[in-house]
């Protein structure tokens, strides 16, 4: 689990674009997963993904695992940067306006004691 710091989500004020950017984010570099016992290195991770809404809805509706995700697809660009300095490692992608996803959805999202019908 990875906490989000303050300002690194930004959402637009009609929730349907968001931002969230990330850096230095430790991380293991486990090249031989998923053998059992392999070594570990200490790694990090930057990143920024883009969410931003078309009028396409959607709606995911579980009541059996009390879930519930009503938005709008969208469309979905990400960038990152991957550092294991201890291998000397790194790698960067291509940049955020040059990037696209197959899906991609933004919205609110209901479950557990919260999910009602």
């Amino acid at each position: 689990m990875t906490v989000i710091p303050k300002g690194a989500l930004t959402v637009s004020a009609d929730g349907r674009r968001a931002m969230l950017a990330m850096h230095d984010v430790p991380v293991v570099d486990q090249p031989r997963w998923p053998a059992r016992d392999t070594p570990t290195r200490p790694a990090q991770i930057s990143f920024r993904v883009e969410w931003v809404a078309t009028d396409e809805p959607v709606t995911y509706d579980d009541p059996l695992k009390q879930f519930r995700f009503t938005g709008w697809r969208a469309t979905t660009r990400l960038e990152a940067q991957v550092e294991v300095p201890s291998v000397g490692f790194s790698w960067r992608s291509d940049p955020l306006n040059t990037s696209s996803a197959s899906f991609g959805i933004i919205g609110a999202e209901t479950n557990g004691r919260y999910f009602q019908r």
